[in-house]
């Protein structure tokens, strides 16, 4: 500014220099403008943690007058996905696009009207991703809402305002909508309680539709009991049913895709059933392996695998299915409109949007032969008829998601998504109800996990995360001080997988019988002699790499991984031990590792066609 006045001063009668002042001026005007408006606005969406597209109320009906009982979400607050119709406002569906090309709702969604004559007071619409396309939370136009718990994080998404406005306690409970995982993944990103209810259970009358034969209505909340209160609401409950006993079955063979310690999991939901009356002894499930016998229509879609029995290919099958299902019914539902306007979209949406526009859907029809065979096989699993008054109703434990919250503007590789739909198939395909219960953290991370149960079971559902919240928070306590515990069954009940104990005299090394076991397909038995042969000498690559083979041939991935790290530690040219470690993590869907893996295994060797094959798949992925 100095500068300025100076040439002023010395060039008071030349114009040009008035008018380079002038500007001079006017541009810091300009910048001081532009920073206080950012500052401002960083300030709103600090206090709204940016979750918010526009505030306003809907007044809750009239309180009944006395003797008649108070409404059930009298004095609650909540917000609405900009995916629900208001009357007089325009339904964004995340998207300004969509927004400018549509007239006002004349009608507020059936869902928003039954809470709001139940008491509950509604303050506006909240941020999603464009077109409810997308698990991260992240929009391009209106800016991505903040994760309370880890800022630098994504929030999870297509529901990301409607959890950040729950998390951040900014209402007491908030809407939205799931499809393939965008109600439990912010839940589980955000740590707080989500719920997806049974698939056509709540009116989507008013709603946008994604996908109708995925879309659910689902609703977050921190405390269980509002999210109970809301289920009753929503659902239309009965107040009494008749009661019911409960086992939790594990699916064993997901908690593999978690890198979370089981003692964080596993251990801490076991332990808090221990003290609760009702709940049966928890059972263990290859849930992979029982949905490859019971969902025949996946054949069709199994990719790289020709097994469905072999490890998760029959989840990675069922994921595939869901996605395309996805994309058909969401081209049919929006060509038309994509076509005319031309909508501006993010990089990720843009990419699932021309996926779903460039495919043909050749095979509509098993579609959803899949979808109705995956509901029967959960009906087989988790209902089971054990008297002619009582039921004795099963709930499956499995991840919510497997990975920790994605870093902002990082976008969502391959990898993650592949890891992530594997677990949100399993209620989306089947349409059973699921709820995402926080667990504490782990490293700096919310930790997840996720009950399902049978369509049309949803009262039971949210009965048991009621009964046992109080029971799983003591226990996270007690896990989250404890000392870590080795994770010896590592992926699966060790009872289950090493039961065969007795072992016939040894008439040979006990090394060969573990080969002669191996030989035989008795894959168990084989692990115990291997196991058995460490111990006599724990120096041994080749024990390692042997029980590594056999732990892969029982879908025990993550102990396959950890005995070829062994066997490299004291082998580093271990072509076999590098190849298994890359089959178990390309099991486990981690791509870039496996491809690390065999490219290793190429320099070692590089006329070897397994790994050549392989690595030239997990490129095209990575990439």
């Amino acid at each position: 500014m100095s500068k300025t006045l100076n040439l002023i001063k010395t060039n008071a009668s030349n114009p040009k220099v008035w008018i380079v002042a002038g500007i001079t001026v006017a541009g810091i005007i300009v910048v001081a403008e532009t920073r206080r408006r950012r500052k401002k606005a960083m300030i709103i969406k600090r206090e709204d943690f940016g979750a918010f597209m526009e505030r306003f109320e809907l007044i809750p009906f009239p309180q009944p007058p006395p003797p008649a009982a108070k409404l059930p979400l009298s004095g609650l607050t909540f917000a609405i996905k900009d995916i629900f119709d208001v009357k007089g406002l325009a339904t964004g569906f995340g998207n300004p696009d969509w927004q400018r090309t549509h007239e006002v709702a004349d009608k507020t969604a059936v869902v928003v009207t039954a809470l709001l004559k139940n008491g509950a007071k509604c303050v506006g619409k909240t941020v999603m991703d464009e077109l409810a396309f997308g698990i991260t939370g992240e929009n391009k136009h209106y800016g991505t809402p903040t994760n309370p718990n880890m800022p630098s994080n994504v929030p999870g998404g297509s529901s990301s305002g409607s959890a950040v406005a729950v998390a951040a306690e900014l209402v007491d409970f908030a809407l939205g909508t799931d499809t393939i995982g965008c109600v439990r993944v912010p839940a589980s990103f955000c740590g707080i309680l989500g719920f997806r209810p049974s698939h056509g259970a709540v009116s989507t009358i008013g709603v946008l539709p994604n996908s109708q034969s995925l879309d659910a209505i689902g609703w977050f909340a921190r405390d269980p009991s509002i999210l109970h209160c809301v289920g009753n609401v929503l659902l239309q409950l009965k107040a009494v049913e008749p009661r019911r006993g409960r086992h939790l079955v594990f699916a064993d063979d997901l908690f593999q895709l978690s890198k979370v310690p089981k003692q964080k999991t596993v251990h801490v939901i076991s332990k808090a059933v221990e003290k609760l009356s009702g709940y049966q002894l928890p059972k263990h499930v290859n849930f992979c392996q029982f949905i490859a016998s019971n969902v025949p229509s996946l054949k069709g879609f199994c990719q790289h695998s020709t097994n469905l029995q072999n490890g998760i290919s029959a989840l990675q099958a069922l994921s595939s299915a869901m996605v395309s299902l996805q994309r058909y019914e969401f081209k049919t539902n929006h060509e038309e409109w994509l076509k005319d306007v031309k909508p501006r979209l993010g990089p990720e949406v843009s990419r699932c949007v021309l996926a779903a526009m460039n495919n043909t859907y050749e095979n509509v029809k098993s579609l959803y032969k899949v979808r109705t065979e995956m509901r029967a096989a959960m009906q087989s699993l988790l209902k089971i008829s054990v008297a002619s008054l009582e039921m004795d109703d099963g709930i499956l434990v499995i991840p919510t998601i497997a990975d920790p919250p994605l870093k902002l503007k990082k976008g969502s590789s391959t990898e993650f998504n592949d890891r992530a739909c594997a677990l949100l198939s399993v209620a989306s395909m089947s349409g059973c109800c699921q709820v995402s219960v926080p667990l504490g953290e782990h490293d700096g991370c919310p930790i997840s996990v996720s009950f399902v149960t049978y369509h049309g079971a949803d009262k039971f559902l949210l009965d048991t995360v009621l009964d046992m919240h109080a029971s799983l928070q003591e226990q996270v306590s007690i896990a989250s001080n404890s000392a870590p515990l080795p994770d010896l069954n590592g992926n699966m009940d060790a009872s289950e997988l090493l039961k065969e104990k007795v072992f016939p005299p040894l008439t040979s090394p006990v090394p060969f019988q573990g080969n002669a076991a191996f030989k035989g397909k008795q894959w168990n038995r084989a692990v115990n002699y291997y196991t058995e042969a460490i111990k006599l000498n724990g120096t041994n690559a080749t024990y390692y790499n042997n029980r590594a083979a056999a732990y892969l041939e029982l879908g025990c991935f993550q102990l396959a991984e950890e005995d070829c790290n062994k066997a490299i530690s004291l082998d580093k040219k271990n072509v076999k031990a590098y190849l298994r470690r890359g089959t178990a993590r390309d099991s486990l869907l981690c791509y870039k590792e496996a491809l690390e893996d065999f490219k290793h295994a190429l320099v070692l060797e590089p006329q070897n066609k397994v790994a050549n094959l392989a690595e030239k798949r997990l490129r095209k992925l990575v990439s």
